[in-house]
This record gives structure tokens, sequence and C-alpha cells, in this order.
């Protein structure tokens, strides 16, 4: 259908073109002229295909605005020029106004929607900083207690897609998926009521894209937004194509406390470890401690000191020993 219709543009620039051209004696040249702005206009969908629907209405608002600009400026000028004069200051005034301000509403309308749109009908300005919430972050719900605490503010994002798995999720028949999902549309509905947000529920879909995932990087290109995730997966995905995100794990990670080898703490020792005589321990924040021969001291507190650090894409591991034992260790070595 797509197809026919192109080619019923291109046959009907062809034959106006030929009619105006006949009209003033060159019929054969108009055909060729109404054929090359056909072609051009057929190709012409290729590249607006690219470019989203922010940048195509803030470079028509720039251009409009800087020859509106460029009008006012010549005004007053006009009776002091010759003809000669008045068209070329027109030409030059309007096509430096008309080209600036094209460059502005091309860059300020990268992030413009067409709810943005609207709000700069009304007076209230472009949006910009706009954030889209996964389902995993919205879920595990720590992201309600970052906002809570101001660290993120602005427009928060929510696909219906991302509505429908939400959903989809706390209507499942699996009670642990269930009371995820309930939890996920209580997370929503507690980030709803703080002031410093505002969550907007869009209707954007892309029909040709299975994967939720996918479908939200593709929302948060088009919305030149940036993604709120804790999925490891999508964070690589997002980044690859250009997409900025917020990952809720990093900022975990980031604020955990640092530990220097050296440093004396005092841990509970709750488990047997995977190696022979270890004992495990963990911080407030999660962080696991592995205390070298520690399996005596099960179920029990230990003063220990931390031997060495070790980052893993999992997160981070503190090996320790016995307080007794690392300074016994400490005396060998000086002597």
């Amino acid at each position: 259908m797509l197809l026919i219709a192109k080619v019923a543009v291109f046959f009907l620039f062809a034959i106006v073109g030929f009619f105006i051209g006949y009209q003033g004696g060159y019929g054969p040249l108009g055909l060729i002229f109404g054929m090359a702005f056909g072609g051009l206009t057929i190709f012409s969908d290729q590249i607006l295909r690219k470019i989203d629907f922010g940048t195509l209405v803030g470079g028509l608002i720039g251009l409009a605005s800087g020859l509106f600009f460029a009008s006012l400026f010549l005004l007053p000028v006009k009776a002091l020029l010759s003809q000669a004069s008045d068209t070329l200051a027109q030409f030059a005034v309007k096509g430096i106004f008309g080209y600036g301000g094209l460059l502005v509403g091309l860059r300020r309308g990268k992030g413009l929607t067409l709810p943005g749109l609207l709000g700069i009908i009304r007076g209230k300005g472009f949006e910009e900083n706009l954030k889209l919430l996964d389902t995993s972050v919205i879920i595990d719900g720590r992201i309600a207690d970052v906002c809570e605490a101001g660290f993120i503010e602005g427009v928060f994002i929510v696909p219906q897609f991302i509505l429908q798995e939400l959903q989809h999720i706390a209507d499942s028949q699996d009670s642990m998926k269930r009371s995820r999902g309930r939890r996920g549309l209580d997370v929503l509905h507690r980030i709803q009521k703080m002031s410093s947000i505002t969550v907007r529920i869009v209707g954007e879909d892309f029909p040709k894209i299975r994967e939720v995932d996918s479908k939200l990087v593709a929302l948060a290109q088009l919305l030149n937004a940036k993604i709120i995730t804790n999925d490891f997966n999508l964070n690589k995905v997002a980044q690859l194509q250009g997409v900025s995100v917020l990952n809720i794990n990093e900022l975990a990670n980031s604020l955990r406390p640092v530990v220097l080898p050296g440093e004396s703490m005092r841990v509970f020792v709750l488990k047997e470890g995977k190696e022979y005589n270890q004992g495990v321990a963990y911080l407030d924040d999660g962080t696991m401690i592995v205390v070298e021969n520690g399996r005596k001291q099960i179920g029990r507190n230990a003063e220990v000191v931390v031997s060495s650090v070790l980052q893993t894409t999992a997160g981070r591991m503190i090996f320790v020993k016995a307080k007794e034992d690392y300074d016994r260790e400490d005396i060998r070595s000086a002597k």
C-alpha cells in the first residue's frame, strides 16, 4: 500500500510538472522537473523517519521565529534603503535570523514531545531531563526512597506497556509474582503522591518491537529521556544505543562505606563459608564478609581486621581475619 502511494505521488508530480511546462512551451523540461521533485518528495520520507518529532517541530518553530524577528528588525530601516539595498538587506537579515532560529530550535526541540508541545502552548516551556521507569526498578521499590530523600526529581514517564506488564505480574497465579506486581503498583502510587515528582502515563508503543526492554530503549531515544533501572542487561543494551541510564544498583554500590585493609570492625558470624574453616558475616548494606578461620565463631560476634577487599561484577566481598590472628601475623612480620 505504501509503495502504491509513493508511485502515485511520483506520477502526480511528473504529470503536474509536464502540464505546467507545456503551458510555457517547455513540456519535456517540466516533466523532468516534476519527476525530480516527485523523487525528492519520496526520498524525504527516508530522511524524516530519522528525525524525531521534537527536533522537527523545534526546527520549524525556530525558523518561523527567526524570520518573524527578522521582519521586525527590518521595519524601521526599510524607509532608509533603496530598492536594491532593501532586497539585499532582507536577504541577509532573514538568512541570518532564520538560520540562527533554526539551529536554536533544532537543539532545544530535541527533547520535545507532544505533551511537552502542549505545555509550551500553555506557557510551561520545554520539558527536559525526562526519566523512564523500568518494571524491575518499580518492583524493587528503592526508587521511591531515593525520590523521597530528594536526590531525584522531575518528570517520570511510565509507558502503558510497562503498566500492562506490572498488571500481568500482579494477576499472576504464582503468589510470589503476584505480591511483587502489587508491590510495584503500590510503589508507583507512592511516587505519584510526591510533590517533587510528576508521574506521566504515555501511550506511545512500538507494535513491531516485541520485547519490553527494546520498546523502553526506543521510547527513550524518541523522548531523549534517561532510563532508571536495576537490570544489568538493559543497562548495557541502552548504553550501547546511546541512551543514558540511572542504575539503582550502581547508586547503592557507590554509597557503600569504604573499607580499607587494616581497619577493625565487629561483625556477627552468621554461617559457614564455602572454603574450609571459613565463616560468613554481612554488613548492614548486604556486603559479604568472609572470616578466615571463623568457623568456630559462628553464631557469635567477633572482633576482626580487614585483610583484603575484592570487587566483582556481583558486588564487593571483604576478607577479614580475627583480631588475634591478625596481630600475631603483624608481630611475626615485624620480627
